[in-house]
């Protein structure tokens, strides 16, 4: 069942009224939106657990300590995962005109964070000088933050999203490269350097990443190790638990139990991604 918005609809699709509205929401029970869009941008994250937003571009897991902006009128998705305690920032069009025209996986500033937490605060339309004070704050907070490697874009070739789409309904699919090209028809060799070209990822590479997500997700959701990696499609836990380190520099268990508060994808040579678009 889908949740209720952070913000009503009304201002959510409104371009009156003041700026920037902002909201903070705890919640003990994951939190799901359909796809949908709206005439604010958007910029949210959470401070604990976990938070995954689909777009056509791609699909972004978004941990603690990062944040995700979705342009106007840019249809996505979200679901959380673990205990939420998010938050959420909109501004009107007209204060989105020089921020990124995609989404982006932002780094996260605590300024930013505390600004935003006192604006959720406000009640009134008109701003006082010492809110606006903080709304200046926030506004350029904004446009200083900087894209991290985090979203798994999506191909394009409507062959090869049919196969992202299926390892994402079931990341623990072990099939082949050749059996991937004979599911969607496609040639191989075709389907490797157009899954490269489109999403910036050798189809290998891809597939781990999109595992690796799908392990923050379980993680935050309370999962074991071992259930996570057995369920993800590797042959024994040690092959995960390297694959986790080589990705994000700690270990799922030390991740786990809250050792590491923020994360950031990292990129091997044989992995890394095209550079953001923001």
């Amino acid at each position: 069942m889908p949740s209720q918005p952070l913000l009503s609809a009304q201002r959510v699709q409104s371009a009156g009224g003041r700026w920037l509205y902002a909201v903070d929401q705890t919640s003990h029970s994951p939190r799901a939106t359909a796809p949908h869009s709206h005439a604010r941008g958007q910029l949210f994250g959470t401070d604990a657990g976990v938070l995954t937003v689909q777009t056509a571009e791609g699909r972004s897991v978004v941990p603690a300590g990062q944040a995700i902006w979705i342009p106007p009128g840019v249809e996505h998705g979200a679901e959380t995962h673990g205990p939420f305690a998010g938050w959420a920032a909109y501004l009107a069009p007209d204060a989105c005109e020089d921020l990124p025209e995609v989404p982006c996986t932002l780094s996260m500033s605590a300024l930013l964070r505390a600004a935003i937490s006192r604006a959720a605060t406000w009640a009134d339309d008109v701003l006082d000088p010492a809110q606006q004070r903080i709304a200046a704050v926030i506004s350029d907070e904004l446009r200083a933050l900087r894209p991290v490697p985090g979203a798994l874009p999506m191909p394009t070739d409507a062959r090869l999203r049919k196969i992202a789409h299926a390892l994402i309904a079931d990341p623990s699919d072990t099939r082949r490269l050749q059996d991937w090209a004979d599911w969607a028809a496609i040639a191989p060799r075709t389907l490797t350097r157009r899954f490269a070209g489109e999403t910036g990822y050798a189809f290998e590479a891809w597939r781990h990443r999109l595992r690796m997500m799908c392990a923050l997700e379980r993680l935050a959701a309370g999962a074991p190790v071992t259930t996570i990696a057995l369920d993800l499609g590797y042959d024994n836990v040690s092959a995960f638990i390297a694959r986790f380190r080589a990705t994000f520099g700690i270990t799922p268990g030390r991740y786990a139990a809250g050792r590491c508060t923020t994360l950031t994808l990292t990129s091997s040579p044989t992995d890394k991604p095209t550079p953001p678009a923001c």
